[in-house]
């Protein structure tokens, strides 16, 4: 695979940062973890030692040793374990996210149908299957003809996106749950949950699993090396950056959510918008209820912008290489991987289609989170057995990001994150017993084909 000179749009460290907790970042994730008080804090922090942080470092490592090739994922499993992984490592990333896009557009449409000024009303829309549908791919077409106009405008709108849709309403939820508790509001979070969970208990395991796809996508900037300037120093300090900003908004986000709505009220796609509604509700501002919803669904553009345009462009490189058709080498004048993003948007239309089917907008969106979770797992069990290897196929590849002088950081930090990995795709398989999820039968036969 030849090498590739990078646009002439550059990333800063602060916007790569951004569109790091913007990929990794996705607010709609705190209704499910609320339930658990405040082990859930605990949960957070597992995931990032286990997973996070041994991807930050490892992703950061293997673009700064080939931040003068591009390839992503392709590249860093392909020399360490042949062609054919990379190419399956790097198709994982893209299909896993293609099936992904339904599940947060769903969050974009509930945001949507949370503009009204009627809760209720509101609640009955979100739930509405012809409604979602209809939204789910009306913002994933805006964004793909978004990417279709080059890097320049996806970094603009993921770094404003992430800001506005992401970021800001995070913090606003924090503060919101602090005066709300400073000022004598009642805490419906059950305080008398331990942080350590009975993790003997399997359904706890089962959930511990999930968290670590909360944290997934830093690896997925890699792709972007050749964007940024100085990428062998400022690669990994955006990485590292984001990573930590990421898990601040998951710990203090999942608590304030949890204040103000009660476990036994958790919907997994509306409570982070009826939880705004609560606190706006509470400090007599309910007018800015719309507004908090509209920033929300520029966040989920944002979000799934940074995505249409990472694991594609991956995909792109890979088979201009010579992996893939002619047709999927196809690209606009401003050299964006057109067919590559129709057909996806293609698969993503279909997929759609499943809410027809499904019992509950809540059993599809939970389906397709786990089928995304067990296909992306499998792409991080090939990085993090890549890194190792590199480490003895490669010992004079200059490495101008490195972990440890010796191999034992990285053992550590591969260990660490292939083993999570693992047990979470094991557990994984399991449907979750908080959710009805219809027929074991349809849920197995899903995840298997």
């Amino acid at each position: 695979m030849e090498n590739k000179k990078s646009s002439g749009f550059r990333l800063s460290v602060a916007t790569l940062a951004i569109m790091n907790v913007t990929a990794v970042v996705s607010l709609r994730g705190l209704a499910a973890e609320s339930i658990y008080g405040l082990s859930s804090a605990f949960y957070y922090l597992f995931a990032a030692i286990v997973f996070l942080i041994p991807t930050a470092l490892v992703a950061a490592e293997l673009a700064a040793m080939y931040s003068d090739k591009q390839g992503g994922v392709f590249r860093w499993v392909g020399e360490a374990m042949g062609a054919r992984l990379g190419f399956l490592a790097i198709w994982i990333q893209w299909i896993q996210s293609t099936i992904w896009y339904p599940t947060v557009l769903t969050f974009g449409a509930v945001s949507i149908a949370f503009i009204g000024m009627d809760q209720t009303h509101d609640m009955a829309l979100a739930s509405n299957k012809l409604f979602t549908l209809i939204v789910v791919l009306a913002i994933y077409w805006v964004a793909t003809f978004i990417a279709l106009k080059g890097l320049s405008w996806v970094g603009k709108i993921s770094k404003w996106g992430g800001l506005i849709g992401t970021i800001i309403p995070a913090a606003l939820l924090i503060v919101m749950g602090i005066a709300y508790l400073a000022t004598g509001g009642t805490n419906h979070m059950n305080m008398s949950q331990s942080f350590f969970p009975d993790l003997s208990k399997f359904s706890n395991l089962v959930l511990a699993s999930g968290i670590f796809l909360f944290y997934a996508g830093m690896e997925m900037m890699g792709v972007h090396v050749m964007e940024v300037d100085n990428p062998r120093r400022n690669y990994p300090k955006a990485i590292i950056l984001g990573a930590i900003v990421t898990v601040l908004i998951f710990i203090f986000g999942t608590f304030s959510l949890g204040v103000i709505v009660p476990a036994k009220d958790v919907n997994l796609t509306q409570s982070l918008l009826v939880g705004f509604d609560n606190y706006l509700a509470y400090f007599k501002m309910s007018w800015a209820s719309p507004i908090v919803a509209i920033a929300l669904m520029f966040g989920v553009l944002a979000g799934v912008l940074t995505w249409v345009a990472g694991p594609s462009k991956g995909i792109f490189m890979v088979g201009k290489a010579g992996y893939l058709p002619p047709f999927f080498q196809r690209a606009n004048k401003l050299g964006v991987q057109r067919n590559i993003l129709l057909v996806q948007g293609g698969i993503v239309t279909l997929l759609s289609l499943l809410f027809v089917v499904m019992p509950s907008v809540q059993s599809f969106y939970q389906i397709l989170s786990q089928l995304t979770i067990l296909l992306y797992l499998i792409m991080y069990m090939l990085m993090f057995a890549a890194a190792i290897t590199l480490r003895y196929k490669m010992k004079s590849t200059p490495r101008p990001f490195r972990l440890g002088k010796g191999n034992g950081l990285m053992w550590l930090l591969g260990i660490l994150g292939f083993g999570g990995s693992l047990l979470a795709f094991i557990l994984s398989f399991v449907p979750p017993g908080q959710i009805a999820t219809g027929s074991h039968t349809v849920w197995y036969s899903v995840l298997i084909i």
